[in-house]
């Protein structure tokens, strides 16, 4: 497979690789065919349930300016990203140079969305940058970028939901709403717990728990780069809603701005659930459920996020031939050897 072939290329000439009991190789293997099996599963029963072949034509038929500028969105989504990372590495003590950090995390980008666990690219990204701080702080860069974007994206869509219920711009089921509440309850009692834990545990746990939050501290929150990590958070997030809803105006959905900034980051985060690759089929569900609740047929909300996924695949495409170039390329410098 091409994708087996670009992730070996992910690590360094020098890397020591990992070495795997056949076991684990082989229960690797069927989880992965599993989460395939199960997104092709899923797509084929949206196909039935809202006229798959209506889908089809509404995707073939799209308005190619749209497409262009929903991938030019997704572009910029990437780079910001990448410059988040770039900022956050370098709080920790990893120097990055802005073309290294762009290509790098397109790279992950396309491993995530073509490799079973959707963690690998950044993992890969972790590995590859530790040769300035060791791995556990290019790890905990890796991560706390990952957490900002997170963090506003969720922060983004409860407070859309709650303007457009407050204001009256729409009228979401209750049952939606009852639900967005329990997962700000879960929110708030999962960091209550984590404070917790960091109170009363011992040893390597609450040194592991200590460090994070030190990193934390002084990656995302330290006064001199506390606005401009929220700046390029936020960019990366209107960035990837405006990517989807591109992809929806360009199929010939209505969807409004204010119901974009409340459901697509919904249907992203439905893509963190583990259990097909890179999210396929679960956005799509997604969708297709959330799609009707602002009287939009669920026929578009599966052109749109099969659109999205397609055009996202194409534009972290870049990563894919970055992978191929560098498994040729015999590079004498080290990741990451200085910042410009």
């Amino acid at each position: 497979m091409a994708e087996a072939g670009a992730l070996k290329n992910l690590f360094s000439a020098n890397a020591v690789k990992p070495q795997s009991s056949p076991r684990s190789t082989a229960t690797r293997t069927v989880i992965g065919v599993s989460r395939f099996v199960f997104a092709i599963v899923l797509l084929s029963l949206l196909w039935q349930l809202v006229d798959g072949e209506r889908a089809i034509q509404l995707i073939v038929s799209a308005d190619l300016l749209w497409l262009v500028l929903a991938a030019a969105a997704l572009v910029l989504q990437i780079v910001f990203s990448a410059l988040r990372w770039r900022l956050t590495a370098a709080q920790l003590g990893v120097r990055l140079d802005k073309k290294t950090a762009v290509r790098e995390y397109f790279l992950s980008q396309a491993v995530n969305q073509t490799l079973p666990g959707g963690v690998i690219g950044d993992a890969a990204r972790a590995f590859r940058s530790r040769s300035q701080a060791g791995l556990v702080v290019s790890g905990q860069a890796v991560f706390l970028e990952r957490m900002a974007g997170l963090s506003v994206l969720i922060a983004v869509m409860l407070a859309a939901f709650g303007l457009t219920s407050v204001f009256g711009l729409i009228y979401w089921p209750g049952w939606l709403l009852a639900l967005l509440g329990l997962f700000l309850v879960i929110l708030i009692v999962l960091v209550v717990a984590f404070w917790a834990t960091t109170k009363t545990s011992r040893g390597k746990i609450k040194k592991g728990l200590s460090s994070i939050i030190q990193a934390s501290k002084i990656a995302l929150l330290a006064p001199s780069v506390r606005w401009a990590q929220l700046s390029l958070s936020l960019a990366t997030v209107i960035t990837n809603i405006a990517g989807f809803t591109f992809v929806a105006w360009a199929i010939g959905s209505d969807l409004s701005f204010f119901a974009a900034l409340a459901l697509v980051p919904l249907i992203l985060l439905a893509m963190l659930i583990p259990l097909t690759i890179s999210g396929w089929g679960i956005r799509e569900s997604a969708a297709v459920i959330l799609f009707p609740l602002v009287g939009l047929p669920g026929v578009e909300g599966l052109a749109s996020s099969f659109a999205f996924g397609l055009l996202s695949l194409a534009v972290t495409a870049p990563g894919v031939m970055v992978a191929i170039w560098s498994g040729k390329k015999n590079r004498s410098d080290q990741l990451g050897a200085g910042s410009q």
